[in-house]
């Protein structure tokens, strides 16, 4: 009987042991620290002791924030992000509701996450693209483990994933689209290479001729037969004045006149407005 207590006391101690032994080394016990802080009215003793909490934590938070290097952000910015969701955790935990870290490990990565969804996207994408993007990465590394793998292809994401292929599809867009590119970036085209910006198209003042042309022609068909044949001879072969007064057998005066009239006559049309005839 003695040897039977004996030896069941080491198997619960190291039962115990096991129960009560943290997760990580970057845990620290802080349980009566939380009970004081949440006894404790607002002012520079609490604010102290929140302080020292924070401070005894950050190391975890630190780690997590680790888990996320090499995704375009720097470590330094992602241990601010993190050391925030930190701050929110330690504002927000309930010591009567189990351990903090329980708490505080999914507060600060979701903290992290948002980050990424809504800062680090140079354009504001869905929610629900940017999921299907990362369901796709993780897919990608997952089937790319082994040295040699394929890369794999959106039938083998999709069954992966459990995503329709037009989703993978999406996903794998949106991983390309992270970050914009710069118009100024060299492209590979021969021996010079060329930029973004060469190939797009610039403005084309023809636009705006054949929208002057489409407004003006309602007027130029309401003018007298004469004054039609005046700005004919002006502005699409080109006349002087004095010629096209020596062909119609009136002074240049005469003409200068037809042209600014009949030009005002067609503007006004186009802008809806009205002009009174002049002799």
């Amino acid at each position: 009987m003695l040897t039977d207590m004996s030896t069941s006391r080491p198997a619960a101690s190291a039962r115990s042991a096991a129960h009560t032994r943290r997760t990580h080394d970057d845990a620290p016990d802080t349980a009566s620290r939380f009970v004081r802080l949440n006894s404790l009215e607002p002012g520079p003793e609490r604010d102290a002791l929140r302080d020292e909490i924070v401070t005894a934590w950050l190391p975890m938070a630190h780690r997590i924030a680790g888990r996320f290097r090499d995704r375009g952000e720097a470590v330094e910015d992602l241990r601010q992000v993190a050391a925030l969701g930190l701050v929110k955790a330690v504002d927000r935990f309930d010591p009567e509701r189990g351990a903090f870290e329980s708490y505080a490990v999914p507060t600060i990565t979701g903290e992290i996450k948002r980050h990424f969804r809504d800062r680090m996207w140079a354009l504001r994408v869905p929610r629900r693209v940017q999921e299907l993007r990362n369901k796709v990465r993780l897919a990608r590394r997952d089937l790319t483990q082994s040295p040699g793998s394929p890369e794999p292809s959106v039938a083998d994401l999709a069954a992966h994933t459990g995503l329709t292929e037009d989703e993978v599809a999406a996903g794998v867009e949106a991983l390309e689209s992270f970050s914009t590119l710069s118009l100024d970036a060299e492209l590979p085209a021969g021996d010079d290479g060329y930029s973004l910006a060469d190939t797009l198209g610039g403005p084309d003042a023809s636009f705006d001729t054949v929208v002057d042309r489409e407004s003006a022609k309602e007027g130029l068909r309401h003018l007298p037969e004469r004054e039609r044949a005046i700005l004919y001879m002006r502005f699409f072969e080109d006349m002087t004045q004095s010629r096209i007064a020596d062909r119609l057998g009136i002074s240049q005066m005469h003409v200068s006149r037809l042209i600014s009239r009949s030009c005002e006559r067609v503007r006004a049309e186009a802008m809806g407005r009205q002009v009174d005839d002049q002799a």
